[in-house]
């Protein structure tokens, strides 16, 4: 009886023990998969068959007080991307992103913002410097069938900027269905200088996003868990297109390139390591050329580049593993270990002469931090900064006009950020207490931070005070912006106290 009771418990046991051995299987073979599936390459994949579509430049008009005025629509549309189905989209003017505004420095502008999508919607006029009533923020919601029109004096340098909604809560939605475009300044002194300028010939816009797709071409719009920064897609769309490129007739050609992913940071280069000329950042024109083989942009960062061409080649721009700075496990899984074919450059047999890259392109004024009247800190951490999440009541702290600020950044969690501030352009002046690389000489409205150390930028807030009403200061991973990564402040006069932002959280104006 003794012995029957024995073999009967030792065939639980090993009951138990095959049991054991068989979820530790299953959890290793899950594990693997998901491991394996952490990172995306598609180098040699990717059939570049699309002609890259350039959006086309805004339609603008002069009104009778000398103003430029140009009108865009948001409204739904439909996109055959060639992912198994016809794709419901968002766009400006169209099924899909929106035109590229261009206006010249000291020009007045008017743009008419008609909301066509049924749900409320703003537009953010992201690195403009103009009023904070103006800025497109949470505050200036456009209702369904609304028409909300700001306008601003352009005074700032040019630049390559861009715009998009930012309804709190709803930005990365809105923008992962297409709505977003890009804003060109121009000036007197980058007009000057022998840098390529026609556009859609050798001045290219390259808007680059990340999409996943359902079987049947729908965009999914489920979140990467792992992760934490939101939805990273596997197929890239430049300017709309899947699988583009780009017929070349010059010797030299300008990109603005422009992330424009909700939460996918991009290590942009050429597969053939070919070196190119760095002129721009997200403010404007560097002072000097940059040459280098590598250009990493967060989301929302845009970067000029000039590339060189021979008749009759072809070179493939591509995304290298953009080494987010943060520990091994979560980069896998937040996009720093992923690889893209973004585009085809394919030059002409014979090629239109182009002027070298000139040796100096504009003057950067540099801001003399022993003028700072204020160092400020900035903790980042989870979906909070300073152990804060958003508030559209609250006003975190008030500028006084006129003055400039010294901002100290640190990441403190485990996954990426990238910190943009609304209003001004900045400057970077030290990364993990040291002199900040080339390509973060120039000026600046968006930066990774991508490290547990100090990232110092320095701020002039000039012309503008409202009391009232915010900008804001945020991460531009679209998520952690929709869950509360953000701040705002105002700019006063001096001995103004802030007030109050306004009741109701925005507002829209009809005809």
């Amino acid at each position: 009886m003794a012995g029957g009771g024995s073999r009967r418990w030792l065939r639980v046991l090993l009951g138990v023990f095959s049991v054991v051995l068989l979820l530790c299987g299953i959890g290793t073979a899950v594990g693997t998969w998901v491991w394996t599936r952490g990172v995306i390459d598609t180098r040699g994949e990717v059939d570049f068959v699309n002609r890259l579509a350039v959006p086309p430049l805004a339609q603008s008009r002069i009104d009778g007080q000398g103003r430029r005025v140009f009108d865009l629509r948001a409204q739904p549309g439909q996109r055959d991307f060639g992912q198994g189905g016809s794709t419901a989209t968002w766009g400006f003017n169209g099924d899909y992103l929106g035109p590229t505004l261009r206006a010249r420095r000291g020009e007045q502008v008017v743009v008419n913002v008609v909301n066509g999508i049924g749900r409320p919607t703003s537009v953010h006029w992201h690195g403009m410097h103009l009023p904070a009533v103006m800025d497109g923020g949470p505050h200036q919601m456009v209702r369904p069938g609304a028409t909300w029109s700001p306008q601003w004096k352009i005074d700032q340098p040019a630049a390559t900027l861009w715009y998009h909604p930012h309804p709190h809560g709803e930005t990365a939605e809105q923008v992962y269905r297409g709505l977003s475009g890009m804003f060109i300044l121009d000036d007197e002194p980058s007009a000057g200088l022998a840098l390529p300028r026609r556009y859609g010939v050798d001045d290219i816009p390259v808007i680059v996003q990340d999409r996943k797709f359902t079987s049947d071409g729908r965009l999914d719009e489920g979140n990467s868990s792992l992760g934490g920064t939101g939805i990273l897609g596997d197929t890239l769309l430049v300017n709309g297109t899947v699988g583009p490129y780009l017929d070349v007739s010059t010797e030299r050609v300008r990109l603005r390139l422009l992330n424009g992913s909700n939460a996918r940071t991009y290590d942009f280069g050429f597969a053939d390591n070919r070196a190119f000329d760095l002129v721009g950042t997200d403010g404007g024109l560097l002072e000097r050329p940059h040459r280098t083989g590598r250009i990493r942009l967060s989301p929302g960062e845009r970067a000029e580049v000039v590339v060189s061409m021979r008749p009759a080649e072809r070179v493939v721009l591509r995304s290298y593993p953009p080494n987010h700075g943060v520990e091994f496990f979560g980069g896998r899984f937040t996009g720093g270990e992923d690889t893209f074919d973004v585009l085809e450059l394919r030059a002409a047999g014979s090629l239109a002469a182009a002027p070298e890259v000139p040796d100096r392109l504009v003057p950067v004024e540099r801001l003399d931090p022993a003028s700072a009247a204020q160092t400020r800190r900035f903790r980042l951490n989870g979906r909070e900064i300073n152990g804060r999440d958003m508030d559209l009541d609250r006003i975190d702290f008030a500028v006084t006009r006129g003055s400039t600020e010294i901002w100290d950044i640190e990441k403190q969690d485990a996954t990426p950020h990238s910190f943009h501030v609304h209003d001004v352009q900045f400057q970077v002046l030290s990364v993990d207490g040291r002199e900040p690389p080339p390509e973060l000489a120039g000026w600046k409205d968006t930066v990774l931070v991508s490290t547990v150390d100090s990232l110092r930028i320095i701020a002039r807030f000039a012309d503008y005070a409202d009391p009232n009403m915010p900008y804001m200061f945020h991460c531009h991973l679209l998520q952690h912006e929709d869950q509360g990564m953000m701040g705002q402040f105002v700019v006063v006069e001096p001995g103004q106290r802030p007030g109050r932002p306004p009741g109701g959280h925005g507002h829209a104006q009809h005809r």
